[in-house]
């Protein structure tokens, strides 16, 4: 699947496909799984894959046998297909394909929409409850865009993957509402002033009803996942869950808070605020657009620490004057290229942020430059993984 065909996570925008029709072709030819079991779908440009994943572990405490299909992964492919947090098996991942081949050959499915087809049809198989979906990028044209789920949720709206989506918050909302479909609710996570009014037009056009999340009042809900971004995640996830309830899915009290609490044991979410250890304090997170980033490097600020220190790696396609202005001058940095074909060359990182006044050294790997960071460290220090999920996936 990596070597033979197109795979958008390792080479960018010469893999991504604008077009559902063989996503259509591929559900055809397994069946129509996607009709054989219900579904919430979630987009968004940051905080898709925590919200995926909160709703997962709640649905899992409550009972429901669940599955999850999330993207990118960090570590094993594996990790985007799960039930109930289980990782779909080698086995059935190689029998997918084996039993497809020709077919995935003759029509030259893209590396996502044969991942979407194998998730579709292990969830079908499998007999789950309900499915949680994430979408890859953008929403309209996506691959996974061919359910029809029982509520649609869309976290937010920034300015990423403009090559693909639009310009502007409107255009990029605009991708993104296409997951709305005939009659089902949504819910949006941040209500905001830019594409409000595409999401009211969006709903009309469909007869769907559409909730704002911070319409809802609840009371302070926690989660085991550190980031203080993820407040808003859980207000998401919990007018979602309001909503799911009147549809006469049992989530008590007791299953919101149990899930919420135990996402990571649930469903083994990793990469969010993660603390890999303490003496020095080492934290990695996945945030790469400016949003995101910005978050994240507010809440670093927090931190105590004698010397702060930073390994950055980045992929090729990201503009690095949105983000570069957002890491803090005073830290250390330790400059390094992740190792798949998107990765951006060290030294053009390197001179890229000497001018905005980030300066450090230049490693040969993500490994190498970690290893220098904890030999320069001491224990009062703090370590900061990040730029890319390909930066933190080598780490973890």
């Amino acid at each position: 699947m990596f070597q033979q065909l197109p795979m958008y996570q390792r080479i960018g925008k010469q893999a991504f496909k604008k077009d559902l029709s063989n996503t259509l072709k591929l559900a055809e030819h397994l069946g129509g799984p996607e009709r054989k079991f219900k579904s919430i779908h979630v987009a968004g440009t940051n905080g898709k894959g925590s919200v995926s994943h909160m709703l997962a572990s709640v649905f899992q405490a409550a009972g429901y046998k669940t599955g999850l299909y999330t993207s990118p992964h960090l570590k094993d492919f594996r990790e985007r297909i799960r039930i109930n947090g289980s990782l779909i098996s080698q086995e059935k991942v190689v029998a997918f394909i084996d039993s497809n081949y020709r077919f995935l050959q003759e029509n030259k499915l893209s590396f996502f929409e044969m991942t979407v087809g194998m998730a579709f049809d292990y969830f079908a198989n499998e007999e789950v409850d309900i499915a949680i979906i994430e979408t890859g990028m953008g929403g309209r044209l996506d691959s996974t865009n061919i359910i029809v789920p029982e509520l649609s949720v869309i976290t937010n709206i920034g300015l990423d993957h403009t090559a693909f989506l639009g310009n502007d918050l409107a255009e990029i909302a605009g991708e993104k509402a296409g997951i709305i479909k005939k009659g089902r609710p949504v819910v949006i996570g941040e209500k905001q002033y830019e594409t409000c009014s595409v999401f009211q037009h969006k709903a009309e056009e469909t007869g769907s009803k559409l909730y704002f999340a911070q319409d809802f009042q609840f009371q302070d809900l926690h989660t085991d996942l550190k980031g203080d971004y993820q407040k808003k995640n859980i207000r998401t996830v919990r007018a979602a869950i309001t909503i799911l309830e009147e549809q006469g899915w049992k989530l008590n009290e007791e299953a919101i808070k149990n899930g919420l609490n135990s996402v990571k044991l649930h469903t083994g979410l990793q990469g969010r605020w993660d603390v890999l250890r303490e003496k020095p304090k080492v934290i990695c997170d996945t945030a790469h657009n400016a949003e995101g980033l910005e978050l994240v490097m507010d809440q670093l600020k927090k931190e105590k620490f004698q010397q702060l220190h930073i390994v950055l790696g980045v992929v090729n396609d990201k503009d690095l004057s949105t983000v570069l202005p957002l890491f803090p001058k005073e830290a250390k940095y330790y400059f390094s290229k992740p190792d798949v074909p998107r990765g951006q060359d060290a030294q053009i990182l390197k001179e890229a942020a000497a001018k905005f006044s980030l300066l450090g050294d230049i490693y040969d790997s993500v490994q190498d430059a970690y290893l220098a960071a904890q030999e320069h460290s001491l224990d009062e220090d703090v370590i900061f993984i990040g730029g890319s999920n390909f930066t933190v996936a080598e780490v973890l």
